[in-house]
């Protein structure tokens, strides 16, 4: 599912010290001045931290996310390319030294096969040597915390209401977007849906994956790459190297 209303209040709901996190786990990994792709970049927060230490491209399957990150980018006064693109097809890209893809955006694939095309995507696209860094939902956090879930936002001319329910495949989910906007043409909200389906896998599933492309060097962390992996850890954070 691309993010289409979606994109309007995505920015707003996240929480911004997320970013930082990551912007820390990618340099604390890479060297300064690398050619870096961050892969599904949204509305372009992370993008835009990395962009004083890299040379950045941000790369995202909505267009709308896109658009918000170009005008934060030109607000912040930095230059970055934004383009849109799938993951699973970087043929228009060139060569990187660092790829990027977080906020569980890996999650976003339907079944392994995708899984394999996304990394085998990341892997032609690296320099020899070159890190692929990636976050994932863990077990926990799909079987355990996402069932159930919902969520509120109301804003002066806007709501929705976010709401997760357990998905058809094993440790999968779907989380339904509802939105309300109020239109001045008909002086009334209009309602828009949107159902996002995420799935994850076993770490060993990503790690045995990622070896069958040809990476080498996994290593698997949690906690943006502080502690080991844990059976309630949230969130998965993969390194692989070319």
């Amino acid at each position: 599912m691309i993010y289409n209303s979606f994109a309007e209040v995505y920015s707003e709901l996240m929480d911004d010290s997320l970013y930082q996190k990551w912007a820390d786990y990618v340099k604390n990994r890479t060297n300064a001045g690398s050619k870096l792709l961050d892969v599904a970049c949204g509305t372009g927060d992370l993008t835009i931290l990395l962009a004083n230490d890299y040379q950045v491209t941000g790369t995202d399957l909505s267009e709308e996310m896109l658009k918000i990150a170009d005008q934060k980018a030109q607000k912040a006064k930095v230059q970055i390319p934004f383009e849109p693109s799938n993951m699973m097809d970087f043929y228009d890209f060139g060569q990187f030294d660092v790829i990027t893809c977080f906020d569980d955006s890996i999650c976003y694939l339907s079944d392994e096969d995708e899984l394999y095309i996304a990394f085998k995507q990341a892997f032609d696209h690296l320099e020899k040597g070159g890190k692929y860094l990636f976050d994932a939902h863990s077990l926990y956090q799909m079987d355990e915390v996402f069932p159930g879930y919902m969520f509120n936002h109301k804003a002066e001319d806007s709501a929705f209401m976010w709401s997760s329910f357990e998905g058809e495949y094993p440790h999968s989910i779907e989380h339904e977007l509802t939105f309300f906007n109020y239109d001045d043409k008909i002086d009334g909200y209009k309602v828009n849906t949107e159902l996002h389906r995420e799935r994850t896998y076993p770490v060993e599933v990503y790690q045995e994956i990622l070896k069958d492309v040809g990476f080498k060097n996994v290593k698997v962390t949690a906690d943006f790459g502080e502690n080991s992996i844990q059976p309630d850890s949230n969130r998965w954070f993969f390194e692989s190297e070319k």
